[in-house]
Protein backbone atom coordinates (compact mmCIF):
# COMPACT_ATOMS: atom_id res chain seq x y z
CA UNK A 1 0.00 0.00 0.00
CA UNK A 2 1.28 3.39 -0.65
CA UNK A 3 2.49 5.77 2.16
CA UNK A 4 0.17 8.21 1.42
CA UNK A 5 -2.98 5.37 1.93
CA UNK A 6 -0.83 4.45 4.91
CA UNK A 7 -0.74 7.77 6.85
CA UNK A 8 -4.68 7.94 6.78
CA UNK A 9 -5.38 4.15 8.13
CA UNK A 10 -7.04 5.38 11.83
CA UNK A 11 -5.16 4.17 15.04
CA UNK A 12 -7.63 4.23 17.33
CA UNK A 13 -9.86 1.35 18.96
CA UNK A 14 -13.30 2.84 18.77
CA UNK A 15 -15.68 2.00 16.51
CA UNK A 16 -15.64 4.35 14.50
CA UNK A 17 -11.84 3.64 14.52
CA UNK A 18 -12.51 0.15 13.25
CA UNK A 19 -15.25 1.22 10.78
CA UNK A 20 -12.51 3.38 9.26
CA UNK A 21 -10.14 0.59 9.19
CA UNK A 22 -12.90 -1.47 7.13
CA UNK A 23 -13.54 1.23 4.85
CA UNK A 24 -10.20 1.43 3.91
CA UNK A 25 -9.50 -2.02 2.96
CA UNK A 26 -12.70 -2.33 0.86
CA UNK A 27 -11.74 1.10 -1.31
CA UNK A 28 -9.12 -0.90 -2.28
CA UNK A 29 -11.36 -3.64 -3.94
CA UNK A 30 -11.62 -6.04 -1.21
CA UNK A 31 -14.27 -7.68 0.15
CA UNK A 32 -14.73 -8.52 3.92
CA UNK A 33 -18.20 -9.17 4.39
CA UNK A 34 -16.95 -12.52 7.04
CA UNK A 35 -13.71 -10.27 8.63
CA UNK A 36 -16.57 -7.71 9.81
CA UNK A 37 -19.22 -10.04 11.27
CA UNK A 38 -20.09 -9.74 14.33
CA UNK A 39 -17.17 -8.11 15.83
CA UNK A 40 -15.77 -7.84 19.49
CA UNK A 41 -16.42 -4.50 21.23
CA UNK A 42 -13.52 -2.37 20.80
CA UNK A 43 -13.05 -3.11 25.12
CA UNK A 44 -13.29 -6.51 24.84
CA UNK A 45 -9.49 -6.52 22.63
CA UNK A 46 -8.17 -3.80 24.29
CA UNK A 47 -4.29 -5.27 25.15
CA UNK A 48 -4.84 -8.18 22.13
CA UNK A 49 -4.44 -6.50 18.95
CA UNK A 50 -3.82 -3.32 17.63
CA UNK A 51 -5.64 -1.51 14.49
CA UNK A 52 -8.65 -3.89 14.68
CA UNK A 53 -10.29 -4.58 11.52
CA UNK A 54 -12.48 -7.87 12.84
CA UNK A 55 -11.76 -12.00 13.51
CA UNK A 56 -10.53 -14.43 11.77
CA UNK A 57 -12.84 -17.56 12.67
CA UNK A 58 -11.45 -21.04 12.84
CA UNK A 59 -13.57 -23.86 12.77
CA UNK A 60 -13.84 -25.37 16.75
CA UNK A 61 -14.65 -29.37 17.07
CA UNK A 62 -14.90 -31.41 20.00
CA UNK A 63 -13.24 -34.91 20.55
CA UNK A 64 -13.15 -36.70 23.39
CA UNK A 65 -13.96 -38.26 26.65
CA UNK A 66 -10.56 -37.99 27.63
CA UNK A 67 -10.00 -39.81 31.26
CA UNK A 68 -6.98 -38.64 33.04
CA UNK A 69 -5.43 -39.64 36.21
CA UNK A 70 -3.03 -36.39 36.98
CA UNK A 71 -2.47 -34.70 39.50
CA UNK A 72 -4.40 -31.77 38.33
CA UNK A 73 -6.55 -33.46 35.93
CA UNK A 74 -9.07 -35.62 36.87
CA UNK A 75 -12.09 -37.48 35.10
CA UNK A 76 -13.75 -37.29 31.58
CA UNK A 77 -12.82 -34.29 29.74
CA UNK A 78 -14.41 -32.94 26.28
CA UNK A 79 -11.83 -31.40 24.20
CA UNK A 80 -12.41 -28.37 22.07
CA UNK A 81 -10.13 -28.16 18.83
CA UNK A 82 -9.72 -25.23 16.86
CA UNK A 83 -8.31 -26.03 13.26
CA UNK A 84 -8.85 -26.10 9.49
CA UNK A 85 -7.35 -29.59 9.46
CA UNK A 86 -10.29 -32.25 7.95
CA UNK A 87 -9.59 -35.81 10.26
CA UNK A 88 -7.90 -34.17 12.47
CA UNK A 89 -10.70 -33.71 15.11
CA UNK A 90 -11.93 -37.29 14.09
CA UNK A 91 -7.84 -39.03 14.78
CA UNK A 92 -7.76 -37.46 17.99
CA UNK A 93 -11.31 -38.32 18.89
CA UNK A 94 -9.78 -42.01 18.25
CA UNK A 95 -6.94 -41.95 20.03
CA UNK A 96 -9.19 -40.71 22.95
CA UNK A 97 -11.49 -43.62 22.44
CA UNK A 98 -8.14 -45.92 23.27
CA UNK A 99 -6.69 -44.38 25.84
CA UNK A 100 -10.81 -44.60 27.67
CA UNK A 101 -10.72 -48.39 26.52
CA UNK A 102 -7.58 -48.83 28.00
CA UNK A 103 -8.38 -47.02 31.66
CA UNK A 104 -7.10 -43.83 30.80
CA UNK A 105 -3.95 -42.06 30.78
CA UNK A 106 -1.96 -40.66 33.62
CA UNK A 107 -0.32 -37.82 33.67
CA UNK A 108 2.87 -36.13 35.63
CA UNK A 109 3.98 -32.46 36.15
CA UNK A 110 7.60 -32.77 36.74
CA UNK A 111 9.00 -29.02 36.24
CA UNK A 112 7.14 -25.52 35.88
CA UNK A 113 9.29 -22.74 35.08
CA UNK A 114 9.72 -20.17 32.74
CA UNK A 115 13.33 -18.75 31.26
CA UNK A 116 14.92 -15.20 30.48
CA UNK A 117 18.90 -15.58 29.58
CA UNK A 118 20.26 -12.23 29.03
CA UNK A 119 23.93 -12.21 28.37
CA UNK A 120 26.99 -10.67 30.05
CA UNK A 121 29.80 -10.08 28.05
CA UNK A 122 33.43 -9.18 29.98
CA UNK A 123 36.78 -7.60 29.61
CA UNK A 124 38.55 -10.93 30.20
CA UNK A 125 38.43 -14.76 31.06
CA UNK A 126 39.42 -14.00 34.22
CA UNK A 127 36.65 -11.17 34.85
CA UNK A 128 33.76 -13.43 33.04
CA UNK A 129 34.71 -16.32 35.85
CA UNK A 130 34.70 -13.69 38.97
CA UNK A 131 31.62 -12.87 37.88
CA UNK A 132 30.11 -15.90 37.51
CA UNK A 133 31.34 -16.94 40.88
CA UNK A 134 29.59 -13.65 42.36
CA UNK A 135 25.83 -14.96 41.29
CA UNK A 136 26.64 -18.24 42.54
CA UNK A 137 27.06 -16.62 46.74
CA UNK A 138 24.84 -14.04 46.00
CA UNK A 139 21.70 -15.51 45.12
CA UNK A 140 19.80 -13.18 47.80
CA UNK A 141 20.37 -9.93 45.74
CA UNK A 142 18.14 -11.62 42.85
CA UNK A 143 15.58 -12.75 44.62
CA UNK A 144 15.11 -9.79 46.89
CA UNK A 145 15.16 -7.96 43.24
CA UNK A 146 12.33 -10.41 41.88
CA UNK A 147 10.30 -9.48 44.70
CA UNK A 148 9.94 -6.07 43.74
CA UNK A 149 8.25 -6.37 40.40
CA UNK A 150 6.05 -9.45 41.12
CA UNK A 151 3.80 -11.05 44.09
CA UNK A 152 2.88 -13.78 41.74
CA UNK A 153 6.24 -14.93 40.20
CA UNK A 154 9.06 -16.22 42.14
CA UNK A 155 12.66 -16.80 41.34
CA UNK A 156 13.28 -20.86 41.13
CA UNK A 157 16.42 -21.61 39.50
CA UNK A 158 19.68 -19.74 37.97
CA UNK A 159 21.85 -21.25 35.92
CA UNK A 160 25.06 -20.05 34.43
CA UNK A 161 26.37 -20.95 31.19
CA UNK A 162 29.78 -19.75 30.40
CA UNK A 163 31.19 -19.05 26.69
CA UNK A 164 34.82 -17.71 26.62
CA UNK A 165 34.14 -13.72 28.20
CA UNK A 166 30.36 -14.77 27.25
CA UNK A 167 28.19 -15.43 30.51
CA UNK A 168 24.72 -16.64 29.96
CA UNK A 169 22.63 -16.35 32.70
CA UNK A 170 19.10 -18.58 32.62
CA UNK A 171 17.00 -17.56 35.14
CA UNK A 172 13.94 -19.65 36.08
CA UNK A 173 10.44 -18.30 37.60
CA UNK A 174 7.55 -19.86 38.42
CA UNK A 175 4.98 -17.51 37.49
CA UNK A 176 1.79 -19.08 38.57
CA UNK A 177 -1.32 -19.56 35.93
CA UNK A 178 0.27 -17.18 33.32
CA UNK A 179 2.32 -18.52 30.47
CA UNK A 180 4.68 -15.80 32.42
CA UNK A 181 6.71 -13.84 29.17
CA UNK A 182 5.94 -10.58 30.39
CA UNK A 183 6.01 -11.49 34.10
CA UNK A 184 10.00 -12.76 33.44
CA UNK A 185 10.79 -9.75 31.34
CA UNK A 186 9.97 -7.07 33.97
CA UNK A 187 11.21 -9.66 36.40
CA UNK A 188 14.96 -9.92 34.97
CA UNK A 189 15.41 -6.64 34.08
CA UNK A 190 15.07 -5.40 37.70
CA UNK A 191 17.63 -8.37 38.86
CA UNK A 192 19.86 -7.31 36.08
CA UNK A 193 19.50 -3.72 37.36
CA UNK A 194 20.27 -4.69 41.21
CA UNK A 195 23.42 -6.86 40.05
CA UNK A 196 24.89 -4.09 38.08
CA UNK A 197 24.35 -1.92 41.33
CA UNK A 198 25.82 -4.98 43.68
CA UNK A 199 28.21 -6.47 41.74
CA UNK A 200 31.94 -5.34 42.05
CA UNK A 201 33.74 -5.38 38.95
CA UNK A 202 30.72 -4.27 37.10
CA UNK A 203 32.77 -1.47 35.18
CA UNK A 204 34.62 -4.78 33.63
CA UNK A 205 31.24 -5.58 31.51
CA UNK A 206 32.03 -4.55 28.38
CA UNK A 207 28.29 -5.31 27.02
CA UNK A 208 25.06 -6.71 28.10
CA UNK A 209 21.68 -7.89 26.57
CA UNK A 210 18.56 -8.28 28.86
CA UNK A 211 17.63 -10.97 25.63
CA UNK A 212 20.20 -13.45 24.19
CA UNK A 213 18.66 -16.36 22.46
CA UNK A 214 19.38 -18.54 24.80
CA UNK A 215 16.36 -18.51 26.06
CA UNK A 216 15.28 -19.81 22.98
CA UNK A 217 11.87 -17.42 22.90
CA UNK A 218 9.41 -18.78 20.37
CA UNK A 219 11.94 -20.81 18.77
CA UNK A 220 13.00 -24.31 19.03
CA UNK A 221 16.22 -25.37 21.10
CA UNK A 222 17.78 -28.45 22.80
CA UNK A 223 18.66 -26.68 25.99
CA UNK A 224 15.04 -26.16 26.56
CA UNK A 225 14.08 -29.74 26.02
CA UNK A 226 16.88 -30.64 28.70
CA UNK A 227 16.33 -28.15 30.67
CA UNK A 228 12.45 -27.10 30.01
CA UNK A 229 11.48 -23.92 29.50
CA UNK A 230 7.66 -23.64 30.61
CA UNK A 231 6.25 -27.24 31.89
CA UNK A 232 7.66 -30.87 31.55
CA UNK A 233 4.78 -32.96 31.40
CA UNK A 234 4.72 -36.71 30.58
CA UNK A 235 1.38 -38.64 29.84
CA UNK A 236 1.40 -42.25 29.29
CA UNK A 237 -1.01 -45.32 28.76
CA UNK A 238 -1.05 -49.17 28.60
CA UNK A 239 -3.04 -50.27 25.71
CA UNK A 240 -4.14 -53.77 25.75
CA UNK A 241 -3.48 -55.94 22.74
CA UNK A 242 -7.32 -56.52 21.77
CA UNK A 243 -8.08 -52.42 21.99
CA UNK A 244 -4.90 -52.15 19.21
CA UNK A 245 -6.73 -55.15 17.10
CA UNK A 246 -10.25 -53.68 17.66
CA UNK A 247 -9.75 -49.76 17.35
CA UNK A 248 -6.22 -49.46 15.23
CA UNK A 249 -6.17 -52.71 13.61
CA UNK A 250 -2.52 -52.94 14.64
CA UNK A 251 -0.26 -55.15 17.01
CA UNK A 252 2.12 -54.22 19.63
CA UNK A 253 4.53 -55.78 17.06
CA UNK A 254 4.18 -53.33 14.13
CA UNK A 255 4.00 -50.57 16.11
CA UNK A 256 7.38 -50.85 17.56
CA UNK A 257 8.83 -52.13 14.42
CA UNK A 258 7.44 -48.93 13.24
CA UNK A 259 9.02 -46.86 16.19
CA UNK A 260 12.29 -48.11 15.98
CA UNK A 261 13.14 -47.17 12.37
CA UNK A 262 10.79 -43.73 13.03
CA UNK A 263 13.08 -43.20 15.79
CA UNK A 264 16.13 -44.11 13.56
CA UNK A 265 15.18 -41.67 10.79
CA UNK A 266 14.21 -39.39 12.89
CA UNK A 267 17.37 -38.76 13.92
CA UNK A 268 18.87 -39.53 10.62
CA UNK A 269 17.22 -36.41 9.29
CA UNK A 270 17.83 -34.11 12.18
CA UNK A 271 14.21 -33.82 13.65
CA UNK A 272 14.00 -32.36 16.90
CA UNK A 273 12.41 -34.98 18.46
CA UNK A 274 10.58 -39.01 17.72
CA UNK A 275 7.19 -37.79 17.71
CA UNK A 276 4.72 -37.67 14.86
CA UNK A 277 2.57 -34.21 15.53
CA UNK A 278 2.36 -32.70 18.73
CA UNK A 279 2.22 -29.56 17.18
CA UNK A 280 -1.09 -30.21 15.74
CA UNK A 281 -3.10 -31.00 18.73
CA UNK A 282 -1.46 -28.26 20.48
CA UNK A 283 -2.13 -25.59 18.25
CA UNK A 284 -5.42 -26.29 17.82
CA UNK A 285 -5.99 -26.33 21.66
CA UNK A 286 -3.94 -22.88 22.22
CA UNK A 287 -5.96 -21.25 19.24
CA UNK A 288 -9.18 -22.37 21.22
CA UNK A 289 -8.03 -21.44 24.32
CA UNK A 290 -6.59 -18.39 23.74
CA UNK A 291 -2.68 -19.39 24.46
CA UNK A 292 -0.30 -17.81 22.11
CA UNK A 293 0.19 -20.10 19.31
CA UNK A 294 3.74 -18.95 18.37
CA UNK A 295 4.95 -20.67 21.59
CA UNK A 296 3.83 -24.06 19.35
CA UNK A 297 7.48 -23.42 18.37
CA UNK A 298 9.06 -24.27 21.78
CA UNK A 299 5.77 -26.50 22.81
CA UNK A 300 6.17 -29.02 20.04
CA UNK A 301 8.99 -31.20 20.67
CA UNK A 302 7.23 -34.39 21.92
CA UNK A 303 9.70 -37.58 23.12
CA UNK A 304 7.90 -40.55 22.80
CA UNK A 305 8.64 -44.06 25.10
CA UNK A 306 7.24 -47.23 23.35
CA UNK A 307 7.76 -50.12 24.78
CA UNK A 308 5.90 -54.19 24.93
CA UNK A 309 4.13 -54.59 28.59
CA UNK A 310 2.43 -57.48 30.08
CA UNK A 311 -0.43 -58.01 27.44
CA UNK A 312 0.05 -54.73 25.55
CA UNK A 313 1.88 -51.91 24.43
CA UNK A 314 3.22 -49.05 26.52
CA UNK A 315 2.80 -45.65 25.27
CA UNK A 316 4.32 -42.68 26.29
CA UNK A 317 5.00 -39.09 25.60
CA UNK A 318 6.87 -36.02 27.58
CA UNK A 319 6.36 -32.62 26.58
CA UNK A 320 9.57 -31.25 28.15
CA UNK A 321 9.05 -27.10 27.19
CA UNK A 322 5.21 -26.88 27.13
CA UNK A 323 4.33 -23.30 28.02
CA UNK A 324 0.86 -22.46 28.52
CA UNK A 325 -1.40 -20.30 30.87
CA UNK A 326 -5.05 -20.39 32.12
CA UNK A 327 -5.02 -16.30 32.75
CA UNK A 328 -3.49 -13.17 30.70
CA UNK A 329 -2.81 -13.36 26.76
CA UNK A 330 -6.14 -14.35 25.27
CA UNK A 331 -7.32 -16.32 27.68
CA UNK A 332 -10.00 -13.32 28.48
CA UNK A 333 -11.71 -13.22 25.04
CA UNK A 334 -14.91 -14.28 25.21
CA UNK A 335 -14.61 -18.03 22.80
CA UNK A 336 -11.75 -18.65 24.61
CA UNK A 337 -12.53 -17.99 27.79
CA UNK A 338 -15.89 -20.45 26.93
CA UNK A 339 -13.38 -23.45 25.43
CA UNK A 340 -11.07 -22.88 28.98
CA UNK A 341 -14.36 -23.06 30.73
CA UNK A 342 -15.88 -26.42 28.55
CA UNK A 343 -12.22 -28.10 30.06
CA UNK A 344 -12.92 -26.74 33.28
CA UNK A 345 -10.08 -24.72 33.56
CA UNK A 346 -11.04 -20.86 32.66
CA UNK A 347 -9.25 -18.62 35.23
CA UNK A 348 -6.45 -18.75 38.06
CA UNK A 349 -5.31 -22.25 39.66
CA UNK A 350 -5.91 -24.04 36.57
CA UNK A 351 -2.51 -23.68 34.75
CA UNK A 352 -0.91 -27.13 35.74
CA UNK A 353 -4.43 -28.72 35.24
CA UNK A 354 -5.13 -27.72 31.41
CA UNK A 355 -0.87 -28.45 30.97
CA UNK A 356 -2.14 -31.93 31.95
CA UNK A 357 -5.16 -31.98 29.62
CA UNK A 358 -3.07 -30.58 26.44
CA UNK A 359 -0.21 -33.59 27.15
CA UNK A 360 -2.77 -36.21 27.28
CA UNK A 361 -4.47 -34.40 24.05
CA UNK A 362 -1.22 -34.93 22.50
CA UNK A 363 -0.77 -38.30 24.02
CA UNK A 364 -4.10 -38.99 22.24
CA UNK A 365 -3.27 -38.11 18.70
CA UNK A 366 0.60 -39.87 18.46
CA UNK A 367 -1.37 -43.08 19.91
CA UNK A 368 -4.11 -42.97 16.51
CA UNK A 369 -1.52 -41.60 13.82
CA UNK A 370 0.49 -44.47 14.75
CA UNK A 371 -2.41 -47.00 14.28
CA UNK A 372 -3.26 -45.22 11.23
CA UNK A 373 0.03 -45.24 9.81
CA UNK A 374 0.87 -49.08 10.91
CA UNK A 375 -2.50 -49.99 9.42
CA UNK A 376 -2.09 -48.41 6.17
CA UNK A 377 -5.27 -46.09 6.68
CA UNK A 378 -3.36 -42.96 7.08
CA UNK A 379 -3.93 -41.71 3.50
CA UNK A 380 -7.69 -42.69 3.20
CA UNK A 381 -8.37 -41.30 6.05
CA UNK A 382 -7.24 -37.89 5.03
CA UNK A 383 -8.80 -38.61 1.48
CA UNK A 384 -12.18 -38.97 3.36
CA UNK A 385 -12.19 -36.60 5.84
CA UNK A 386 -9.54 -34.32 5.07
CA UNK A 387 -9.57 -33.38 1.17
CA UNK A 388 -11.04 -30.01 0.63
CA UNK A 389 -11.55 -29.34 -3.22
CA UNK A 390 -11.03 -25.17 -4.09
CA UNK A 391 -14.74 -23.53 -3.78
CA UNK A 392 -15.99 -20.35 -3.82
CA UNK A 393 -15.54 -18.82 -0.72
CA UNK A 394 -18.32 -15.81 -1.03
Amino acid sequence: MSEEKERHISRGSGEEDVAARQAFIEEMGTGIEWIKKDPYPGEVVKGNIENYIGTARVPIGLAGPLLIHGDHARGEFYIPLATTEGSLVASYNRGMRVIGESGGCRVKVFEDHMERAPVFRFASLEEAERFTRWLEENRDVMDTAVAKTTSHGRLTEVDVFNLGRNVYVRFGFHTGDAAGQNMVNLATSQVCRDIAEAYPGWEAVESFNLASKFCSDKKYSQVNVLKSRGKKVTAEVEIPDEVLRERLRTTTDVVLDNFLSGTLSAIYAGCVSNGFHAANGIAALFIACGNDPANVAESHADILDLRPSEGGLYFGVTLPSLIVGTVGGGTSLPTQSECLSILGCKGGGNALKFAEIVTAVVLAGEISLVGAITSDEWVGAHEKLGRNRPRDSG
